[in-house]
């Protein structure tokens, strides 16, 4: 049991959850950092060591979309800390394709890491953070906001979660709940490299949307130049850990902010789509 507060953190082995996970232990917090592979935490144990707040972060297991993996991670929090003080929903997977090339079960995929893996946590975390009065934060995406070529079934999901957080919101404000998302715009992370894509097949496969692939994995590779760290990506999300009422939407950079804002003011969509347009020609 303890008295400081307990942050469980899902998808910490790399990238904006191993930034978040470090940077809540030294804002004193308890950080719970889960991974599918504590195997995996050999980067986030530095991290924290180096920090300088090794002792107040546990690494333990959980995969978000098996239940007994999630049952299993929150009971252990409970037994050894006494309480669940906020939710922080990272983990996610990337999914580049377009409909008429990928198969249903990518898209289903995506949707279960995604969406379901998150509706499933935070369904589970609710009890407790509840009683603890506590706040969930969700890492969506500028693509949670704005629907970008080759992303159909990521920012499908990314959408899904924002509204199913935009709805959450005021349900889990009656219960003393707070309810954040957070939207980061390009972070060099391993994130991206995690696709393993084979650049040169999956062009060849393509087809008539070779060339429109071409020219988004070009601009992508530029934006991604001036990328944010996953540290700079982080900070909004410790920041709404500890704010007295954190906002309900948060971007982590200027860019972002900039991005978004095209969607939120785009009341007939012609400014999405003749942004997006750009990008694949």
């Amino acid at each position: 049991m303890t008295s400081t507060k307990t942050v469980l953190i899902t998808g910490t082995s790399s990238g904006i959850g191993l930034a978040a996970a470090v940077g809540a232990a030294q804002a004193g917090w308890t950080a719970v950092a889960t991974m599918r592979d504590p195997a995996k935490a050999e980067a986030l144990l530095k991290a924290a060591t180096d920090a300088g707040v090794a002792d107040r972060v546990r690494v333990e297991r959980l995969d978000v979309t098996d239940p007994a993996s999630i049952t299993a991670c929150l009971d252990k929090v409970m037994a050894e800390h006494g309480r669940l003080d906020a939710l922080v929903n990272n983990a996610g997977a990337a999914q580049v394709g377009t409909i008429e090339q990928s198969s249903l079960d990518d898209v289903r995929a995506a949707m279960e890491v995604n969406f379901f893996g998150v509706v499933a946590v935070t369904r589970a975390a609710l009890p407790h953070l509840r009683a603890s009065r506590g706040r969930v934060i969700t890492v969506t995406s500028v693509g949670g906001a704005v629907g970008q070529p080759f992303n159909e079934a990521y920012c499908a999901a990314k959408f899904a979660v924002e509204g199913f957080m935009q709805s959450l919101a005021p349900v889990a404000a009656t219960v003393g709940v707070d309810v954040t998302v957070v939207e980061p715009g390009a972070v060099a992370s391993e994130f991206v490299a995690n696709l393993g894509l084979d650049l040169p097949a999956m062009l060849a496969a393509m087809g008539p949307y070779a060339p429109a692939l071409q020219a988004y994995i070009a601009r992508t590779q530029e934006s991604f130049a001036g990328a944010q760290t996953p540290a700079e990506a982080a900070a909004p999300i410790v920041e709404a850990l500890t704010a007295a009422r954190p906002p309900f939407r948060v971007q982590t950079s200027q860019w972002a902010r900039d991005f978004v804002a095209t969607t939120l003011a785009d009341l007939d969509g012609s400014a999405v789509r003749d942004l997006t347009a750009t990008w694949v020609r």
